[in-house]
């Protein structure tokens, strides 16, 4: 069993960075200079995969990108071509989130829109998993995201306005056997996703919960065991990207990648019988 970066939000770093975020004097800027009238996107695990095509994706629309993950140099070659800022942080580090938010809200002065991609995987038998990697698994997936909502949060809500991107997973709409850390993670994003939604009307602050079935990333063959099944079929980076954008720009709360995914988490809470007899055939 091997606990690894997802290739969509959370990849290994290529160099060597240090356990904690950097102070904004160190950032890199590519392209034209910055026009900070223009809505800024803070995207964490841009390093490749979704991140990187959802941070392309809202460059194609003038917004200014302030992009975080641990690999500096994967960083940049999303950031290449625009006026990206490159923040490289570790958010499973202690205060990472905090730092990260500190030197984002310190280079552009706001946050329009948090799409918090940052997330690992691992597969194999639960009884099996290392404590270590139950507690990484966690960290990140979960902990370290709630945290840096808390930390963008303030910021937003003074301005009255802005939207927090959270990514699920149908592994925590419906439980999928050999992967329950992971499945366990996404369930808390999802339902702490419904609770701020709710907690945050009247503020001008939305949330944003995006479920994706099986996307074309290294995500499977990283976490220690890909994912052969022929169904069902695998989504790209970009069609994920554009249903994101449309997201935010709709203002829509939830959004299932593709449409259909919404079917299994129906079944299993109308008729959870039929739908373990299903499951335990299909997985």
């Amino acid at each position: 069993m091997t606990l690894t970066g997802s290739g969509s939000a959370y990849d290994p770093p290529a160099d060597a960075v240090p356990r904690h975020s950097p102070a904004p004097s160190r950032v890199r800027e590519h392209g034209p200079a910055r026009r900070l009238n223009r809505p800024v996107a803070l995207v964490t695990g841009a390093s490749s995969g979704i991140g990187a095509a959802t941070a392309r994706r809202f460059a194609m629309d003038g917004w200014q990108l302030l992009l975080s993950g641990r690999d500096r140099s994967r960083l940049e070659r999303t950031a290449s071509g625009t006026s990206a800022v490159v923040l490289p942080a570790d958010l499973a580090a202690a205060g990472g989130p905090r730092l990260l938010a500190q030197s984002a809200l310190h280079t552009t002065g706001r946050i329009d829109v948090l799409i918090a991609g940052a997330g690992i995987g691992w597969a194999g038998p639960f009884a099996a998993m290392p404590h270590t990697d139950i507690d990484r698994v966690l960290a990140l997936d979960l902990n370290a995201t709630l945290h840096l909502v808390r930390e963008v949060l303030p910021s937003m809500i003074a301005a009255r306005r802005g939207r927090v991107v959270l990514f699920g997973s149908m592994a925590g709409c419906v439980g999928v056997r050999e992967e329950a850390v992971y499945s366990a993670a996404k369930a808390g994003l999802a339902v702490f996703a419904e609770a701020l939604r709710q907690e945050l009307r009247g503020t001008g602050v939305g949330v944003t919960f995006v479920v994706a079935g099986p996307v074309d990333t290294a995500f499977h063959a990283r976490r220690g065991r890909p994912d052969d099944r022929p169904r069902p079929r695998r989504i790209s980076p970009g069609s994920v990207a554009g249903v994101v954008w449309e997201a935010v720009h709709e203002g829509r709360d939830e959004v299932f990648i593709p449409d259909w995914l919404t079917l299994p988490a129906r079944a299993r809470a109308l008729a959870p019988g039929l739908y373990r007899r299903l499951l335990n055939r299909f997985g």
